[in-house]
Protein backbone atom coordinates (compact mmCIF):
# COMPACT_ATOMS: atom_id res chain seq x y z
CA UNK A 1 0.00 0.00 0.00
CA UNK A 2 2.81 2.27 1.44
CA UNK A 3 5.08 1.56 -2.36
CA UNK A 4 1.70 1.77 -4.13
CA UNK A 5 1.33 5.52 -2.23
CA UNK A 6 5.03 6.42 -3.14
CA UNK A 7 4.63 5.36 -6.57
CA UNK A 8 1.77 7.55 -7.37
CA UNK A 9 3.55 10.61 -5.37
CA UNK A 10 6.68 10.13 -7.44
CA UNK A 11 4.58 10.22 -10.45
CA UNK A 12 2.61 13.19 -10.20
CA UNK A 13 6.22 14.79 -9.14
CA UNK A 14 7.50 13.60 -12.56
CA UNK A 15 4.57 14.63 -14.42
CA UNK A 16 4.78 18.00 -12.34
CA UNK A 17 8.12 18.34 -13.44
CA UNK A 18 7.70 17.27 -17.15
CA UNK A 19 4.77 20.32 -17.45
CA UNK A 20 6.75 22.70 -15.57
CA UNK A 21 10.11 22.28 -18.62
CA UNK A 22 7.22 22.14 -20.86
CA UNK A 23 5.64 25.48 -19.31
CA UNK A 24 9.50 27.08 -19.34
CA UNK A 25 10.32 25.95 -22.15
CA UNK A 26 6.76 27.28 -23.91
CA UNK A 27 7.96 30.64 -21.91
CA UNK A 28 11.50 30.37 -23.56
CA UNK A 29 10.70 29.94 -27.36
CA UNK A 30 7.63 32.87 -26.87
CA UNK A 31 10.45 35.15 -25.14
CA UNK A 32 12.99 34.34 -27.81
CA UNK A 33 10.17 35.07 -30.64
CA UNK A 34 9.39 38.62 -28.47
CA UNK A 35 13.18 38.91 -28.76
CA UNK A 36 13.72 38.49 -32.45
CA UNK A 37 10.36 40.36 -33.22
CA UNK A 38 11.63 43.22 -30.95
CA UNK A 39 15.02 42.71 -32.90
CA UNK A 40 13.38 42.27 -36.09
CA UNK A 41 11.51 45.42 -35.50
CA UNK A 42 14.58 47.40 -34.62
CA UNK A 43 16.15 46.55 -37.60
CA UNK A 44 13.46 48.36 -39.37
CA UNK A 45 13.29 51.08 -37.23
CA UNK A 46 17.24 51.71 -37.43
CA UNK A 47 17.75 50.69 -40.78
CA UNK A 48 14.83 52.65 -42.88
CA UNK A 49 15.78 55.72 -40.81
CA UNK A 50 17.85 58.32 -42.83
CA UNK A 51 19.94 59.37 -39.28
CA UNK A 52 22.90 57.16 -38.48
CA UNK A 53 22.60 55.06 -35.59
CA UNK A 54 25.46 54.21 -33.62
CA UNK A 55 27.00 52.68 -30.40
CA UNK A 56 30.49 52.71 -28.86
CA UNK A 57 31.87 50.86 -26.62
CA UNK A 58 33.90 53.17 -23.62
CA UNK A 59 37.32 53.51 -25.88
CA UNK A 60 34.98 54.99 -28.25
CA UNK A 61 35.39 51.55 -30.53
CA UNK A 62 32.22 51.29 -32.78
CA UNK A 63 30.03 48.04 -31.64
CA UNK A 64 27.64 48.66 -33.85
CA UNK A 65 26.43 51.31 -36.77
CA UNK A 66 23.16 51.00 -38.86
CA UNK A 67 23.09 50.91 -43.39
CA UNK A 68 22.59 54.23 -43.40
CA UNK A 69 26.38 55.20 -42.96
CA UNK A 70 27.00 53.19 -45.81
CA UNK A 71 25.04 55.67 -47.74
CA UNK A 72 26.26 58.51 -46.52
CA UNK A 73 30.04 57.88 -46.17
CA UNK A 74 30.08 55.26 -48.41
CA UNK A 75 31.64 52.37 -45.93
CA UNK A 76 29.79 48.93 -45.02
CA UNK A 77 29.13 48.39 -41.40
CA UNK A 78 32.46 45.45 -41.24
CA UNK A 79 34.61 48.17 -41.82
CA UNK A 80 33.18 50.70 -39.22
CA UNK A 81 32.37 47.98 -36.44
CA UNK A 82 35.88 47.60 -33.76
CA UNK A 83 37.33 50.67 -35.48
CA UNK A 84 37.95 54.27 -33.72
CA UNK A 85 35.53 57.07 -33.92
CA UNK A 86 38.18 59.11 -34.73
CA UNK A 87 38.81 57.49 -37.82
CA UNK A 88 35.59 58.94 -39.18
CA UNK A 89 36.48 62.63 -38.26
CA UNK A 90 38.71 65.33 -39.59
CA UNK A 91 41.50 66.74 -37.76
CA UNK A 92 39.17 69.57 -36.45
CA UNK A 93 36.38 66.99 -35.50
CA UNK A 94 38.92 65.00 -33.51
CA UNK A 95 40.31 67.97 -31.49
CA UNK A 96 36.26 69.14 -31.08
CA UNK A 97 35.96 65.36 -29.13
CA UNK A 98 38.92 65.30 -27.59
CA UNK A 99 38.08 68.95 -26.04
CA UNK A 100 33.98 67.53 -25.21
CA UNK A 101 35.75 64.43 -23.80
CA UNK A 102 38.47 66.23 -21.34
CA UNK A 103 35.26 68.43 -20.06
CA UNK A 104 32.97 65.17 -19.25
CA UNK A 105 36.07 63.85 -17.34
CA UNK A 106 36.48 67.11 -15.74
CA UNK A 107 33.08 67.45 -14.76
CA UNK A 108 32.57 63.87 -13.58
CA UNK A 109 35.75 63.77 -11.41
CA UNK A 110 33.68 66.08 -9.26
CA UNK A 111 31.23 63.95 -9.09
CA UNK A 112 28.67 65.33 -11.42
CA UNK A 113 26.49 63.01 -14.00
CA UNK A 114 26.44 64.40 -17.26
CA UNK A 115 24.52 63.80 -20.04
CA UNK A 116 23.83 64.15 -23.87
CA UNK A 117 26.07 66.21 -25.80
CA UNK A 118 25.30 68.21 -28.76
CA UNK A 119 27.81 68.94 -31.48
CA UNK A 120 28.79 69.40 -35.26
CA UNK A 121 32.00 68.48 -37.09
CA UNK A 122 32.85 66.62 -40.70
CA UNK A 123 33.10 63.50 -41.34
CA UNK A 124 35.07 62.04 -43.93
CA UNK A 125 33.74 59.44 -46.95
CA UNK A 126 35.15 56.72 -48.67
CA UNK A 127 35.54 58.05 -51.61
CA UNK A 128 37.58 61.36 -50.30
CA UNK A 129 34.30 63.50 -50.00
CA UNK A 130 33.75 65.74 -46.28
CA UNK A 131 30.47 65.88 -45.01
CA UNK A 132 28.91 67.84 -41.85
CA UNK A 133 26.78 65.79 -39.42
CA UNK A 134 25.34 67.12 -36.41
CA UNK A 135 25.95 64.16 -33.78
CA UNK A 136 23.61 63.69 -30.30
CA UNK A 137 25.37 60.95 -28.26
CA UNK A 138 23.98 60.11 -24.88
CA UNK A 139 26.50 58.39 -22.35
CA UNK A 140 25.79 54.53 -21.42
CA UNK A 141 26.44 53.70 -17.38
CA UNK A 142 26.01 50.60 -15.22
CA UNK A 143 24.65 50.84 -11.41
CA UNK A 144 27.31 52.45 -9.75
CA UNK A 145 27.22 55.12 -12.45
CA UNK A 146 30.27 54.32 -14.75
CA UNK A 147 30.27 55.12 -18.33
CA UNK A 148 30.13 51.59 -19.83
CA UNK A 149 30.01 53.19 -23.49
CA UNK A 150 27.97 55.56 -25.80
CA UNK A 151 25.12 55.60 -28.30
CA UNK A 152 23.82 58.13 -30.23
CA UNK A 153 22.29 59.75 -33.84
CA UNK A 154 24.64 61.36 -36.45
CA UNK A 155 22.64 63.74 -38.45
CA UNK A 156 23.92 65.15 -41.82
CA UNK A 157 23.80 68.83 -41.93
CA UNK A 158 25.99 69.88 -45.19
CA UNK A 159 23.25 71.75 -46.89
CA UNK A 160 21.86 73.22 -43.53
CA UNK A 161 25.78 74.38 -43.03
CA UNK A 162 26.53 75.82 -46.74
CA UNK A 163 23.10 77.95 -46.35
CA UNK A 164 24.44 79.06 -42.87
CA UNK A 165 27.93 79.89 -44.39
CA UNK A 166 26.28 81.92 -47.24
CA UNK A 167 23.98 83.88 -45.01
CA UNK A 168 27.14 84.73 -43.04
CA UNK A 169 28.78 85.36 -46.00
CA UNK A 170 26.31 87.56 -47.35
CA UNK A 171 25.70 89.69 -43.91
CA UNK A 172 29.04 89.94 -43.18
CA UNK A 173 31.18 89.87 -46.58
CA UNK A 174 31.46 92.84 -49.75
CA UNK A 175 29.61 90.58 -52.94
CA UNK A 176 31.23 92.06 -55.28
CA UNK A 177 35.33 91.61 -54.56
CA UNK A 178 34.65 89.19 -51.13
CA UNK A 179 36.13 91.43 -48.54
CA UNK A 180 34.61 91.91 -44.64
CA UNK A 181 31.99 94.75 -45.50
CA UNK A 182 31.08 97.32 -43.07
CA UNK A 183 29.59 95.74 -40.53
CA UNK A 184 32.37 93.33 -39.98
CA UNK A 185 35.03 95.91 -40.30
CA UNK A 186 33.98 97.29 -37.23
CA UNK A 187 33.83 94.21 -35.66
CA UNK A 188 37.28 93.44 -36.74
CA UNK A 189 38.25 97.37 -35.53
CA UNK A 190 37.01 96.74 -31.80
CA UNK A 191 39.16 93.52 -31.37
CA UNK A 192 41.98 95.06 -32.46
CA UNK A 193 41.44 98.25 -30.12
CA UNK A 194 41.24 95.72 -27.11
CA UNK A 195 44.20 93.66 -28.55
CA UNK A 196 45.78 96.88 -28.68
CA UNK A 197 44.65 97.99 -25.18
CA UNK A 198 45.72 94.58 -23.72
CA UNK A 199 49.49 94.50 -25.45
CA UNK A 200 50.32 98.15 -25.63
CA UNK A 201 51.10 97.78 -28.91
CA UNK A 202 49.91 100.26 -31.38
CA UNK A 203 48.05 99.58 -34.65
CA UNK A 204 46.92 101.79 -37.34
CA UNK A 205 43.58 102.02 -39.64
CA UNK A 206 44.42 102.91 -43.31
CA UNK A 207 41.39 104.74 -45.35
CA UNK A 208 41.51 104.78 -49.36
CA UNK A 209 40.13 106.47 -51.84
CA UNK A 210 40.74 105.54 -55.18
CA UNK A 211 41.76 108.62 -57.46
CA UNK A 212 40.60 107.75 -60.95
CA UNK A 213 37.88 105.92 -60.51
CA UNK A 214 34.55 107.39 -61.66
CA UNK A 215 36.02 108.45 -64.98
CA UNK A 216 36.30 104.46 -66.04
CA UNK A 217 32.15 104.34 -65.01
CA UNK A 218 31.35 106.87 -67.29
CA UNK A 219 33.87 105.56 -70.21
CA UNK A 220 33.17 102.01 -69.92
CA UNK A 221 30.44 101.02 -68.15
CA UNK A 222 30.26 99.51 -64.51
CA UNK A 223 31.57 96.52 -65.93
CA UNK A 224 34.84 97.85 -66.12
CA UNK A 225 34.56 99.77 -62.72
CA UNK A 226 33.74 96.18 -61.35
CA UNK A 227 36.65 94.34 -62.33
CA UNK A 228 39.15 97.34 -61.44
CA UNK A 229 37.67 97.16 -57.73
CA UNK A 230 38.06 93.17 -57.58
CA UNK A 231 41.87 94.10 -58.93
CA UNK A 232 41.76 96.39 -56.15
CA UNK A 233 41.21 94.58 -53.46
CA UNK A 234 43.39 91.54 -54.26
CA UNK A 235 46.72 93.91 -54.47
CA UNK A 236 45.30 94.84 -51.12
CA UNK A 237 45.15 91.64 -49.81
CA UNK A 238 48.72 90.80 -51.55
CA UNK A 239 50.08 93.86 -49.54
CA UNK A 240 49.74 93.28 -45.63
CA UNK A 241 49.44 89.98 -43.32
CA UNK A 242 47.12 87.29 -42.91
CA UNK A 243 46.53 89.22 -39.29
CA UNK A 244 45.65 92.23 -41.02
CA UNK A 245 42.52 93.59 -42.51
CA UNK A 246 41.10 94.47 -45.90
CA UNK A 247 37.62 95.46 -46.45
CA UNK A 248 35.23 97.42 -48.66
CA UNK A 249 34.15 100.45 -47.27
CA UNK A 250 31.83 101.67 -49.53
CA UNK A 251 31.96 102.50 -53.55
CA UNK A 252 35.34 102.87 -54.17
CA UNK A 253 36.55 103.03 -50.60
CA UNK A 254 38.25 100.49 -48.83
CA UNK A 255 40.05 100.10 -45.34
CA UNK A 256 43.08 98.68 -44.04
CA UNK A 257 43.85 97.89 -40.35
CA UNK A 258 47.44 96.97 -39.59
CA UNK A 259 47.74 94.98 -35.90
CA UNK A 260 50.58 94.62 -33.70
CA UNK A 261 53.38 97.69 -34.65
CA UNK A 262 55.27 98.42 -32.37
CA UNK A 263 55.22 99.31 -28.49
CA UNK A 264 56.78 102.59 -29.61
CA UNK A 265 54.95 105.77 -31.10
CA UNK A 266 57.25 106.88 -33.92
CA UNK A 267 58.56 103.17 -34.37
CA UNK A 268 54.95 102.47 -35.48
CA UNK A 269 54.33 105.48 -37.38
CA UNK A 270 57.74 104.14 -39.40
CA UNK A 271 56.30 101.06 -40.21
CA UNK A 272 52.76 101.74 -41.23
CA UNK A 273 54.45 104.34 -43.11
CA UNK A 274 56.65 101.55 -45.14
CA UNK A 275 53.30 99.59 -45.46
CA UNK A 276 50.94 102.24 -46.79
CA UNK A 277 53.94 103.16 -49.30
CA UNK A 278 53.86 100.04 -50.52
CA UNK A 279 50.25 99.96 -51.01
CA UNK A 280 50.22 102.91 -52.79
CA UNK A 281 52.93 101.88 -55.24
CA UNK A 282 50.59 98.54 -55.77
CA UNK A 283 47.85 100.56 -56.61
CA UNK A 284 49.10 102.80 -59.06
CA UNK A 285 50.38 100.14 -61.49
CA UNK A 286 48.63 100.32 -64.90
CA UNK A 287 45.41 97.89 -65.05
CA UNK A 288 44.15 95.56 -67.78
CA UNK A 289 40.58 95.13 -67.43
CA UNK A 290 38.61 92.82 -69.77
CA UNK A 291 35.53 94.54 -70.73
CA UNK A 292 32.04 94.12 -72.99
CA UNK A 293 31.24 96.58 -75.85
CA UNK A 294 27.98 96.13 -77.54
CA UNK A 295 27.71 92.08 -77.43
CA UNK A 296 31.50 91.85 -77.72
CA UNK A 297 33.18 89.98 -75.26
CA UNK A 298 36.88 90.01 -73.75
CA UNK A 299 38.03 93.62 -75.33
CA UNK A 300 41.16 94.92 -72.99
CA UNK A 301 41.51 98.24 -71.88
CA UNK A 302 44.33 100.18 -69.87
CA UNK A 303 43.47 101.64 -67.03
CA UNK A 304 45.83 103.58 -64.72
CA UNK A 305 44.59 104.67 -61.39
CA UNK A 306 45.94 105.77 -57.87
CA UNK A 307 45.16 105.94 -54.18
CA UNK A 308 44.77 108.53 -51.66
CA UNK A 309 45.76 107.10 -47.90
CA UNK A 310 44.56 108.49 -44.95
CA UNK A 311 46.37 107.02 -41.84
CA UNK A 312 45.44 107.14 -38.26
CA UNK A 313 47.71 105.26 -35.50
CA UNK A 314 45.89 104.11 -32.57
CA UNK A 315 46.49 102.65 -29.63
CA UNK A 316 43.35 100.93 -27.42
CA UNK A 317 43.02 103.92 -24.61
CA UNK A 318 39.23 103.97 -24.80
CA UNK A 319 38.49 106.00 -28.20
CA UNK A 320 35.68 105.36 -30.12
CA UNK A 321 35.80 103.01 -33.00
CA UNK A 322 33.63 105.52 -35.34
CA UNK A 323 36.20 108.54 -34.50
CA UNK A 324 39.01 106.35 -35.13
CA UNK A 325 37.48 105.82 -39.19
CA UNK A 326 36.06 109.29 -39.15
CA UNK A 327 40.26 110.91 -38.27
CA UNK A 328 41.40 108.37 -41.05
CA UNK A 329 39.20 109.64 -43.58
CA UNK A 330 39.24 113.42 -42.95
CA UNK A 331 43.66 112.40 -42.96
CA UNK A 332 42.82 110.67 -46.36
CA UNK A 333 40.73 114.27 -47.79
CA UNK A 334 43.87 116.01 -46.73
CA UNK A 335 45.77 113.49 -49.04
CA UNK A 336 43.87 114.53 -52.17
CA UNK A 337 44.18 118.11 -51.15
CA UNK A 338 48.05 117.71 -51.00
CA UNK A 339 47.76 116.34 -54.86
CA UNK A 340 46.77 112.58 -54.59
CA UNK A 341 48.49 109.72 -55.04
CA UNK A 342 49.99 110.27 -51.78
CA UNK A 343 49.61 109.29 -48.19
CA UNK A 344 48.81 111.51 -44.71
CA UNK A 345 48.72 110.38 -41.30
CA UNK A 346 46.00 111.90 -38.79
CA UNK A 347 47.96 113.97 -35.96
CA UNK A 348 45.48 113.66 -32.61
CA UNK A 349 46.19 116.73 -30.19
CA UNK A 350 47.50 113.46 -27.90
CA UNK A 351 49.87 111.63 -29.98
CA UNK A 352 50.12 108.80 -27.70
CA UNK A 353 45.95 108.72 -28.46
Amino acid sequence: MLDGMLVLVGGVLLLAVVLFLLWKQAQMRSELAALRASEALFRRLTEDVSDVIWRADPNLFITYINPTDEKLRGFRADEVIGHHVFEMFTDEGIATVTNIIKQRQEKEADGTITGPVTFEIQHRCKDGRLLWAEVLSKPERDARGRITGYHGISRETTERKRLQDQIQKLAFYDPLTGLPNRRLLEDRLGQSLASSKRTGIFGALLFLDLDNFKPLNDLHGHEAGDHLLIEVARRLKAGVREVDTVARFGGDEFVVIIRELDRDLAVSHEQVATIAEKIRALLAEPYCLSVNHGGSAGQAIEHRCSASIGIRVFIGNGIDPDEILKQADLAMYQAKDAGRNTLCFFSPPDETA
